[in-house]
């Protein structure tokens, strides 16, 4: 079975992080057994495009053409050369939901399955003005393809409302296990470690973080938090931090490589992030497999797998409320091995299951497109 992966999201020399979780599922797919080869179809927009046009990544295939999802004419050329682009394709595979645009000019011939990721779909209040007044226009994309899934029943709600009977499924994000798990510090230890991976942005509420720090110093709680990750509210993350006296009590350490998290979960007691919103919120499964408790928004898919004995959803933006999950978990999770808590997500999201996922909605597409 030949695969033709087409994406707006995937790495590149000018944006070494973009779509790292669609590499992952790429690769995940390239490994089945039942898969003969798998390339890649990058539509690749202006800001991350590094020139280059056709690549092998880590064994796959990759064909870049450029394509600003701003674009009418941009889209309309992608659409008129889709034919000769997926040429002996097998399954067309489209990742993303801004990959739909050209495909809603023009539908493959071969069977179709598209994987959906956006937050948009679920919590709609949290785009720009001009992307939330567009939705409705183009939520009916999401009928086209022959397989939709979603990365956890969350995303499929909407999903499933937009395509009425048509088949979709959950194929969840990749978090492989971890073979080697870092035991947990000593505790009670004070001052307590938090870490937060995601941008600094305002999904994920950094600002908020901070008062909960300061809030948790206030009560004679003594926590440093570490942010992994980078983003447009850094230097209001730093003014806040300075104006709650909680300066030294936070760390922006910028993005990290995968190597870079994982030194930073191992480090820490707890992990916390006051998303607002995340489908999935692959950060929080990574700090599981790593065997640290979380602390998170209860808005989105992560309460499919945080169990409560591990971990504490929060359904309120405040910092009072972050303060009390934060204290409260810390002295429920204190008897907890490392292992116990990665042993309650396991091998669920490991990349065997997600690419056996995968080739299940292949042969769905196929079976429906006979049909």
């Amino acid at each position: 079975m030949r695969i033709i992966a087409v994406t707006t999201w995937f790495p590149t020399e000018r944006a070494p992080s973009s779509g790292a979780f669609v590499a992952k599922d790429v690769a995940a797919i390239a490994a089945r057994p039942q898969i003969d080869s798998v390339d890649v179809l990058h539509l690749v927009p202006p800001h991350q495009d590094d020139g280059i046009r056709a690549l092998t990544r880590e064994g796959l295939r990759v064909r870049r053409v450029p394509m600003s999802t701003r674009s009418p004419l941009d889209i309309l050329t992608v659409a008129r050369s889709l034919g000769s682009l997926l040429a002996g394709a097998d399954v067309v595979h489209t990742m993303a939901f801004s990959s739909l645009l050209p495909f809603g000019l023009n539908r493959p011939d071969a069977p179709w399955v598209h994987t959906e990721h956006w937050s948009g779909l679920t919590t709609p209040a949290t785009l720009p003005l001009a992307a939330r007044a567009a939705l409705p226009l183009l939520r009916p994309l999401l009928r086209m393809p022959d397989v939709v899934t979603g990365v956890c029943e969350y995303l499929a709600g909407p999903i499933r409302s937009a395509r009425a009977d048509a088949p979709t499924a959950v194929v969840p994000c990749i978090v492989p296990p971890r073979q080697h798990l870092a035991p947990r510090p000593m505790r009670p230890r004070m001052p307590l470690r938090l870490v937060a991976v995601g941008g600094l942005v305002d999904r994920k509420d950094p600002l908020l973080a901070v008062d909960t720090v300061a809030e948790l110093a206030r009560r004679g709680v003594s926590a440093h938090l570490t942010w992994v990750g980078d983003g447009e509210l850094r230097e209001a993350v730093e003014r806040r931090a300075r104006k709650r006296k909680v300066g030294h009590r936070v760390r922006l350490a910028g993005t990290a490589d995968a190597a870079g998290v994982s030194a930073a979960l191992n480090a820490a007691d707890l992990f916390f992030l006051p998303t607002r919103a995340d489908n999935f919120c692959v950060s929080a499964a990574e700090a599981l497999v790593h065997g640290r408790p979380v602390v998170v928004g209860a808005t989105g898919g992560q309460g499919e797998y945080i169990r409560p004995e591990v971990g504490t959803l929060v359904d309120l933006q405040e910092a009072s409320a972050y303060a009390d999950a934060i204290v409260e978990t810390e002295r429920r999770t204190r008897h907890l091995n490392a292992s116990d808590i990665a042993e309650t997500i396991g091998d669920s999201f490991s990349a065997a299951r997600v690419g056996a996922g995968y080739v299940a909605g292949y042969r769905a597409a196929a079976e429906g497109r006979r049909a």
